[in-house]
């Protein structure tokens, strides 16, 4: 078995270039950088197929070395917002936040994006979780028989992430001009996810900006629903969970501090 991380890396491409049937054409780069490109790549393109225990050995070997390197944020890293204890603001990697819970955006077939290498939030969950995340929705989906449909939410394991679980909601797409049926959607997917959580004992949950990437919804006032849902939710619940909004842009958190300061 590979003992260091460039051995598992290197396992773990081989193994997935195997798969494919034009795999042996490819050349893999002789720098950490690439090969960690490239393994992102055969990951995120990778069918949700059965796997071998020695590869998931490796695998999650490899991944938490990579979560060790990137380093986990607990919660209690994170300081209260100022007359809103059970709330937080982060701006960083969602995939290295330590809660009971963080929130994927999803999208109806619900088995992460297979562009490689996008940098969209499904795609970094399903890297760093691992392969399971993707079998795991598969079999969700296959028992079920039909898309996901907007605005509910779907509970699975972490696997290799510091999170614990990964809800994963399906939001509107606004296409940059958001209808009120939007609206409610998007206020609908932080309930659902909430309501979620408190139905499997969860006691923190960070969301990620739901809708605001591709599905075009824009930023501002995306982030007014998120805020006030998840303001009203708590009050109206009595729950003592702790809910963090997770943003990755500076525009998202000059927003999010400006709701949240008001």
């Amino acid at each position: 078995m590979p003992q260091t991380q460039e051995e598992r890396r290197l396992w773990l491409i081989r193994y997935l270039l195997a798969e494919l049937e034009d795999g042996a054409k490819v050349a893999i780069p002789d720098d950490a950088e690439g090969q960690r490109g490239l393994l992102r790549a055969l990951m995120n393109i990778r069918p949700p197929e059965p796997v071998s225990d020695e590869f998931l050995t490796v695998q999650d070997a490899y991944l938490q070395g990579r979560l060790a390197d990137r380093g986990a944020v607990e919660l209690s890293d994170l300081s209260p917002v100022p007359n809103a204890p059970q709330l937080r603001l982060w701006r960083g990697d969602i995939t290295r936040l330590a809660v009971d819970a963080i929130v994927n955006a999803a999208n109806s077939q619900m088995l992460g994006c297979f562009r490689p290498g996008h940098h969209c939030i499904d795609n970094a969950i399903h890297t760093f979780a691992g392969v399971q995340l993707r079998l795991e929705c598969d079999r969700i989906m296959q028992a079920r028989g039909r898309l996901e449909p907007t605005a509910t939410a779907t509970i699975t394991d972490g696997y290799n992430l510091p999170a614990t679980r990964v809800i994963h909601t399906v939001g509107p797409i606004a296409q940059g001009r958001p209808t009120a049926r939007h609206r409610a959607e998007l206020a609908r997917c932080y309930r659902s996810c909430l309501d979620c959580a408190q139905e499997h004992g969860l006691s923190s949950i960070a969301f990620c900006c739901i809708s605001t990437g591709v599905f075009g919804f824009p930023q501002e006032e995306a982030a007014r629903i998120a805020v006030d849902t998840v303001k009203e939710w708590l009050a109206s619940s009595g729950s003592g969970m702790t809910v963090v909004f997770n943003v990755f842009l500076e525009t998202d958190l000059r927003i999010y501090q400006e709701l949240l300061e008001a």
